[in-house]
């Protein structure tokens, strides 16, 4: 759920609009991270580098952090900056708070971009659902310190609520409204909305079926031999589950009551697969560590298969979706099994954050924060630094317990695995704070 999966969002908005749709299925691992957007890795133009003259000028200017193209993820790096910085200790300036305010429309949606904001949002205007859950729960990170709490909280609200209107009769979202719901919109959503204090399982749709619903029906069982646990993006063409690791670690989140802004959970388990007679969201999630935990174990690191058509066909590492499973097996309580991957992005993400841009630092801060590791002592790099010198200068680090806690709406999983071993179930289920 980050700056890789808007890479994944924008092939499915390109699906959408060539009428491909559901015929949009990312392979294992192959869906781009920074959240949903393309490798939501990472914003898809690269970035000049963070201590850059023009980088600082223009954040200082228009409020808008970084200074690629930001057609395709304007709203989507701001959100994620915002919930970095917050993570940090730090408040965005007036003026960056304000660019993203001004992007939301009439309805309480948001686009992935709108050059012109004088100009009202009409019938023709491209939804996000996607960005309009990051964007909620962003204003709603930096409601207490911005100069006018009310219009956040209005426009918090007003997300919530069309996101509520679009909500598809499964239970889950497509990344546009109407389209088919996949894993990772519905996760990234599910997060949010949990993040702003609404309980996911509450919002239902005119079938009565949640979230959670919706994501149950994406999760391969473990004994499927090639994705055991994992979640797939959406059926293919055929209707069969593939796994991907980007909506697995989208899913787990999801699954644990969490959103992309997650904490350690403790006590540590190691996660393992284990199918239900009556499948529930909690032990989903932990079979989705459990395929996570596994993937990274074979090389330290996630990878992506060649894109098509390309003459390069081997894989490459895949930095953005890395992080993504650093982040879920360590809400997840997985933090051995996410040590190694966390120590290979310490030495080697520095190259992609510095092309990728403001979301790609925003993940490996809250992959990092997840961790328990210093972002200002990633490797080399001082992450906190460089993503604030993409944007306007912050305000003073705010060092309250409010301000780095998580406000999560998650449930403790570990008096809930008690009550499964006793009834012989067995459950891990392991949610220690995260916003669903």
């Amino acid at each position: 759920m980050n700056t890789v999966r808007r890479g994944a969002a924008a092939l499915a908005a390109a699906a959408v609009v060539i009428g491909t749709g559901a015929a949009l299925a990312l392979p294992a691992a192959a869906a781009p991270a920074p959240s949903d957007a393309p490798s939501d890795s990472a914003s898809a133009s690269s970035e000049p580098a963070p201590d850059s003259a023009s980088a600082s000028a223009s954040g200082a200017s228009s409020g808008l952090y970084g200074t690629a193209d930001p057609t395709y993820d304007g709203v989507w790096r701001q959100s994620y900056a915002f919930l970095a910085q917050r993570g940090a200790g730090f408040q965005p300036a007036d003026l960056a708070v304000d660019w993203l305010l001004g992007q939301q429309c009439a309805d309480g949606s948001f686009s992935s971009y709108r050059a012109d904001t004088a100009t009202p949002c009409d019938a023709k205007t491209m939804r996000d659902t996607n960005a309009t859950a990051l964007a909620v729960q962003a204003l709603g990170s930096v409601r207490r310190e911005s100069a006018d709490p009310e219009k956040v909280d209005k426009a918090v609200k007003a997300g919530d609520g069309w996101l509520r209107s679009v909500q598809n009769k499964d239970g889950g979202w497509g990344y546009t409204p109407g389209g088919p719901s996949d894993a990772n919109s519905t996760s990234l959503i599910a997060g949010a909305l949990a993040a702003t204090g609404i309980k996911p399982g509450s919002y239902t749709s005119v079938e009565g079926r949640t979230p959670y619903d919706a994501l149950l029906t994406f999760a391969l069982p473990c004994s499927d031999k090639d994705g055991a646990g994992a979640f797939a993006y959406q059926p293919d063409k055929t209707g069969k589950l593939l796994a991907n690791a980007d909506a697995t670690a989208a899913a787990t989140l999801a699954g644990l009551g969490k959103s992309v802004v997650s904490t350690k959970a403790s006590p540590e388990q190691s996660p393992t697969c284990q199918d239900l007679t009556k499948p529930t969201i909690e032990r989903a999630a932990l079979n989705g560590a459990s395929y996570l935990a596994k993937a990274l174990a074979k090389t330290g690191h996630l990878t992506a298969p060649p894109m098509p058509g390309s003459t390069d066909t081997t894989e490459k590492p895949d930095v953005g979706n890395t992080a993504d499973a650093v982040l879920a097996l360590a809400a997840a309580g997985a933090t051995k099994e996410a040590q190694p991957a966390l120590e290979w992005l310490e030495k080697n993400s520095a190259a992609w954050a510095k092309e990728s841009g403001p979301a790609a630092y925003a993940q490996l801060i809250l992959a990092a924060r997840a961790t328990e590791t210093d972002p200002r002592e990633f490797g080399t790099a001082d992450l906190v630094e460089q993503l604030n010198a993409l944007g306007p200068a912050p305000k003073s680090p705010d060092t309250s317990d409010a301000a780095t806690s998580d406000d999560e709406s998650g449930f403790d999983v570990w008096w809930i695995i008690g009550i499964g071993m006793v009834v012989g179930v067995g459950i891990g289920f392991l949610v220690s704070g995260r916003k669903k």
